[in-house]
């Protein structure tokens, strides 16, 4: 059975925002989920392209009315998958792209346990990782220091996903992450 929607899970700063938008220019009928979040935006981001903004309010409301597949609280803010794009993508026969944290990746794998493929891509070691995120020169020293706790726990969680690939070479991680979406996408 075909698996429609593609869940790409890693820490951040392991390369997920860029292999997505490699498959999303890639594969056919791909589309990606835009997931709802109360953190500020953050300067060139647009609502409904990056992120749906929405307050803490608005957020526990849809909680209340079931209008998420899954979310998490994250640093203070609420992160999660709206139902219905999921599953307006699923009746129209498209390829839905996640890039979500691992609880998520595996709340999605529950909600749709035959549609699903989990895809973690795993950074070279927590000091690549360490590296990657100072280089970016967007997060204090505290917040990279939580992002690679944070890191630690999301790569124990990495052996529960369909597959993974160590992204250390960001050419060779393009081609086998097409490769696996291609083969899930593709089977009878």
């Amino acid at each position: 059975m075909p698996r429609r929607l593609v869940v790409l899970s890693a820490p951040s700063g392991a390369g997920k925002t860029t292999v997505a938008r490699h498959l999303l220019s890639t594969i056919p009928n791909a589309v990606f989920s835009v997931s709802a979040t109360t953190r500020p935006r953050r300067t060139g981001e647009v609502d409904g392209r990056d992120y749906h903004f929405l307050t803490h309010e608005e957020f526990e409301r849809k909680i209340a009315a079931g209008e998420l597949v899954e979310y998490e609280e994250i640093f203070g803010n609420y992160y999660g998958t709206l139902r219905t794009p999921t599953e307006e993508a699923l009746r129209n026969g498209n390829v839905m792209i996640f890039d979500v944290d691992v609880h998520g990746a595996l709340s999605l794998k529950r909600a749709y346990p035959n549609d699903t493929f989990l895809l973690f891509i795993a950074p070279p070691s927590l000091e690549e990782l360490e590296r990657r995120l100072r280089r970016r020169g967007t997060e204090s020293d505290e917040q990279i220091r939580r992002r690679l706790e944070r890191a630690a726990m999301e790569m124990s969680y990495q052996d529960q996903f369909d597959a993974t690939i160590i992204n250390d070479d960001l050419q060779t991680t393009l081609s086998q992450a097409h490769e696996l979406v291609l083969s899930a996408i593709n089977q009878a």
